[in-house]
């Protein structure tokens, strides 16, 4: 028998570790007499004169102020899970890391009080992503493509046009990636222990190994349900048995044990180094120097191949940006956002570039021209260029890209034409409605390469699409004519 030491509620099934309540770690009973709750025991309220309460300071930037409603966001047929908190001039939506769970991260006072301080100086948006906490659970795995629609849902349901955007650790790729697909809907861009790709590259050594990885998914499985993984992201708290408390329910309630796993290994996948030269808009990286789940070198590599951005380096060892000194950390957000100019001007976005051509020169080329125009609609492309002798269109997602691509091909081989596609995400100018840039002439010359049917793609496409389920072949290296780098080729199957 294990009793839960706050609540007293008692459990029979030796397997339980934590309490179902309160998630306070059980104690053995050892033979000791007790009592078996037919209900929860009803805490005091602060009306009632109770010896032993707790005073909280009122100086204390968490007292006196409520937690925000959560309201739900539609997002396609998923539910997305948000709070809006503060009345400052600024919109600021937060993108969690990992997991996440908005309600109950207010019960965590160094949280609570992070967040109220970053309302006294903006309008907070939270949200718990897909997949995570109080939003809607899928059967498959979240993209980065369908987050950037949660946060556009979000804003939309809030009444924000424009916010600044703020990604913490797994959220600032996601974070990195809206800001340079969304630029009309960015002020700036905010970044803290943010990673670029998270598994060993050569040209990325910090990341961890794929053996570092696979002890990280067999510590998941073993220990879900405590406080995994407090020692290398709250080190200043790792001592703290509160909290220890705290952050293993904090865990448990934003993802079941399946759901963790499955996240962990899709931002094993994730590589958003050829994003970070299109993000356009101002932009504050911050890291602290000892963090010791992700190097301070990839907070200095991200900052130093985004154009114009400010790398702050702080101290400390805890990756988790609400312990350690947080107030150094919201020092430099809120002198950040006071230095922001909120005009912008667009020149240019993020965008998958897709370029069709027939196989062979006929006469269908307007009857190839309509079922693409229809097929790009679908999809939420846009028409850049459409001729008899090729189409191409831009996207703000490479999968719809990608399942347009495929969409195209198919429609057309029903009616006798054969097509090949090139796709390439890259930085595009957009005139009016036409695409210009070198993405556009790169997705062009892949297309020319690719065989009757392919839809051929660089890794700058298939580096975006994890959880997805597209499968991809390798096919080669592609030397764009006129461009000194090479891109990798790869055959969505």
């Amino acid at each position: 028998m294990k009793r839960c030491p706050t609540c007293q509620q008692t459990y029979a099934n030796e397997a339980i570790k934590f309490c179902r309540f309160d998630g306070v770690a059980l104690e053995e009973l050892d033979g000791v007499p007790t009592r078996v709750l037919t209900k929860r025991e009803r805490y005091p309220s602060e009306s009632e004169d109770v010896a032993n309460t707790t005073t909280i300071d009122t100086r204390s930037p968490i007292a006196g102020i409520g937690t925000p409603e959560t309201r739900y966001a539609r997002s396609g047929d998923i539910y997305i899970a948000y709070q809006v908190f503060g009345n400052g001039p600024v919109d600021l939506i937060y993108v969690p890391g990992w997991v996440s769970h908005l309600e109950y991260g207010w019960e965590e006072p160094t949280l609570a009080r992070f967040y109220r301080r970053l309302a006294s100086f903006s309008r907070l948006i939270l949200f718990d992503k897909r997949g995570t906490g109080l939003s809607d659970q899928s059967t498959e795995l979240p993209t980065l493509e369908q987050r950037m629609d949660d946060v556009r849902a979000v804003m939309q349901a809030a009444g924000s046009e424009r916010a600044v955007v703020f990604g913490m650790s797994e959220g600032g790729n996601m974070a990195m990636l809206f800001a340079g697909t969304y630029p009309e809907h960015t002020i700036a861009l905010i970044t803290f222990g943010v990673f670029a790709k998270r598994v060993y590259d050569p040209e990325y050594p910090w990341a961890p190994t794929p053996e570092q990885r696979q002890g990280f998914y067999d510590a998941l499985v073993r220990e879900w349900g405590g406080p995994i993984g407090v020692e290398d992201l709250a080190p200043s708290k790792a001592h703290d048995e509160h909290f220890r408390q705290w952050w293993a329910s904090y865990q448990r309630r934003s993802a079941t044990p399946k759901a963790a796993l499955a996240l962990a290994r899709m931002n094993t996948s994730i590589d958003v180094r050829h994003v970070l030269p299109a993000i356009k808009v101002p932009t504050l990286v911050m890291h602290r120097t000892n963090d010791r789940d992700t190097h301070i070198e990839e907070g200095r590599y991200i900052a130093a191949r985004i154009p114009g951005a400010k790398f702050v380096e702080l101290p400390g060892e805890d990756h988790l940006l609400f312990t350690g000194d947080q107030e150094s950390v919201l020092t430099e957000v809120e002198n950040f956002i006071k230095t922001l100019d909120r005009a912008t001007e667009v020149e240019s976005v993020l965008a998958t570039v897709l370029y069709v051509m027939p196989v062979s020169e006929d006469k269908e080329g307007d009857r190839l021209t309509e079922l693409a125009r229809r097929e790009i609609d679908w999809f939420r492309g846009r028409v850049s260029e459409a001729t008899d002798r090729a189409i191409c269109a831009t996207f703000d997602g490479p999968i719809r890209a990608i399942r347009c691509a495929k969409a195209i091909r198919d429609e057309a081989l029903a009616i006798g034409i054969q097509t090949k596609a090139g796709l390439h995400t890259g930085l595009c100018e957009i005139r009016v409605s036409e695409a210009r840039g070198a993405t556009v002439e790169i997705s062009k010359q892949v297309a020319a390469q690719a065989n009757s049917g392919e839809v051929l793609l660089t890794n700058t496409v298939r580096d975006l699409v994890s959880g997805s389920g597209v499968d991809f072949s390798h096919r080669g290296v592609c030397r764009v004519e006129g461009l000194s780098k090479e891109y990798e080729l790869f055959i969505a199957v």
